[in-house]
């Protein structure tokens, strides 16, 4: 009896030490700067390329592909993405920015200096969020699966399945790579998570609750979407739909 409580102690604390090993980070980031954003704009991709920020907007009626002004929030250079497309999240590749669309099973490539649609693409099921690792274009379905694409051909080379506590993560949206690992979006929460893009084991939850703008608090489009991280400087930007703000923030751990 002692022996097989022994032996259920050591597999109880060993089950402990697992789950806990697996619990990802909790951090709250702290704000270095603010800086306007367009409160109309329905946010659904975001990066910087060479200090540019650029977004894509979604609402049917409302979706375009916009280069903006980062100090002002104004912006510079769009284009329009015809009615009845509802556009989603976009990423750069050298001279091409993808975008892709919510439920029309298609996406856009537009020439990243003039916005001219230079090419189309297609894909089954949902597009929500898209970024690119220097491989491939990873894409988000709201699922818990994230595919990595092929850019050139624009076919599917693998998938992950992303999990928290060893179960599935849903509703996965806007994505960034940043510094190896990829960022989400959760669709109607407050929170990103981090991403081991070779498991899709989630290692941490940023908290965005502390920064939600007091003029869309508690409104549920309103919600936390854009990630925008500047490879060159490590500066990372992110924004919600509809927010009137976008944020630079910091996570506490790269303090120097």
């Amino acid at each position: 009896m002692l022996a097989r409580s022994i032996a259920l102690l050591v597999l109880w604390t060993s089950l402990t030490l697992a789950a806990c090993a697996q619990a990802p980070e909790i951090i709250r980031p702290d704000v270095v700067a603010r800086y306007p954003h367009d409160a109309n704009a329905f946010t659904q991709g975001l990066f910087i390329h060479d200090g540019e920020l650029f977004e894509s907007t979604g609402r049917v009626g409302q979706s375009s592909l916009r280069r903006v002004d980062l100090e002002t929030g104004l912006v510079e250079q769009s284009v329009a993405i015809d009615p009845p497309v509802f556009g989603e999240g976009s990423a750069r590749i050298g001279d091409a920015i993808f975008m892709l669309s919510w439920v029309s099973e298609r996406g856009f490539i537009f020439d990243a200096e003039t916005f001219e649609q230079v090419d189309s693409f297609t894909y089954p099921g949902e597009g929500w969020g898209l970024t690119f690792d220097g491989t491939h274009l990873i894409l988000s379905d709201g699922t818990p699966e994230l595919r990595f694409l092929d850019p050139g051909t624009m076919t599917l080379d693998h998938s992950v399945n992303v999990t928290l506590n060893g179960r599935p993560v849903r509703r996965l949206n806007e994505l960034e790579w940043i510094d190896g690992m990829i960022w989400a979006n959760i669709w109607e929460t407050r929170s990103i998570v981090r991403i081991d893009p070779q498991t899709g084991v989630v290692d941490a939850m940023i908290d965005l609750s502390a920064i939600i703008p007091p003029e869309v608090d508690g409104r549920r489009d309103a919600v936390a979407n854009g990630i925008a991280w500047n490879a060159e400087t490590g500066q990372i930007y992110v924004t919600g739909k509809l927010w009137p703000t976008l944020f630079e923030i910091r996570l506490p751990e790269a303090r120097e």
